[in-house]
């Protein structure tokens, strides 16, 4: 695909997801969705070929496009997010529940391996950490570049690359975590005490600290969507 072709796959499967969900599933033909976005029928095809290789949707035989998010994996919802489209309250809950059973193993295993790189690239994210919550800009960016390089520092490549994916689910959900200075000071103070257990070699408190650090924000987003999971 071309460039332009590319820059144009996001904002398809964006409308593709909200025209579909209005619709019970069905998403808009090729002549629909190429008038829409002003395009060739040729450039609409290209782009539902990639969409339909991530198992994004499925193009039935004289019935048409359909969204198959039963089919979604990791990639996909990774994409969607990227994209815009907010994960539902049940998805969210899920993802933070992973979350916390693989990053409290990270921690634990970090402590065991990292190397002085790994942990002089920490120290230098936790510096920048203080510095932005000084100018009053919070940690949404660099929340992630911290909990990446302790997944980093277990020296396992695989690890890292799914952590990477899954953690492009949750970049906008970071912006409203932390929208106030306190809870970005708060999470700083968790890091720092993470940072020093992972100096520390101690695996097992290092563990623990993650696992308390993640349960506040598995009960954060308890509180905002808890009734909306109640009637997923």
């Amino acid at each position: 695909m071309t460039l332009q072709e590319k820059t144009f796959l996001p904002e398809l499967a964006v409308y593709l997801f909200s025209a579909a969900k209005e619709a019970g599933g069905k998403a808009p033909s090729e002549r629909e969705l190429a008038e829409h976005f002003s395009v060739s029928r040729g450039q609409v095809r290209e782009a539902l070929a990639i969409l339909e290789a991530m198992q994004v949707i499925e193009r039935r035989a004289k019935s048409g496009i359909y969204l198959q998010p039963e089919n979604w994996g990791l990639e996909t919802m990774a994409f969607y997010a990227r994209a815009g489209i907010a994960l539902e309250p049940k998805q969210i809950f899920e993802a933070v529940e992973v979350r916390r059973i693989h990053e409290t193993s990270a921690a634990e295993m970090a402590a065991e391996r990292a190397t002085k790189e790994n942990l002089d690239r920490i120290r230098n994210i936790l510096d920048r950490s203080e510095a932005s919550i000084a100018a009053g800009l919070g940690l949404a960016e660099l929340d992630h570049e911290f909990h990446l390089e302790i997944v980093r520092a277990t020296q396992n490549s695989v690890f890292l690359k799914i952590c990477t994916s899954f953690y492009a689910l949750s970049e906008q959900r970071l912006k409203l975590y932390f929208n106030t200075p306190e809870r970005s000071r708060k999470s700083h103070m968790d890091h720092c005490q993470i940072f020093d257990a992972l100096v520390a070699r101690d695996a097992r408190l290092s563990k623990a600290l993650m696992n308390s650090h993640l349960r506040g924000t598995a009960s954060y987003w308890s509180e905002i969507l808890g009734n909306s999971h109640e009637k997923a």
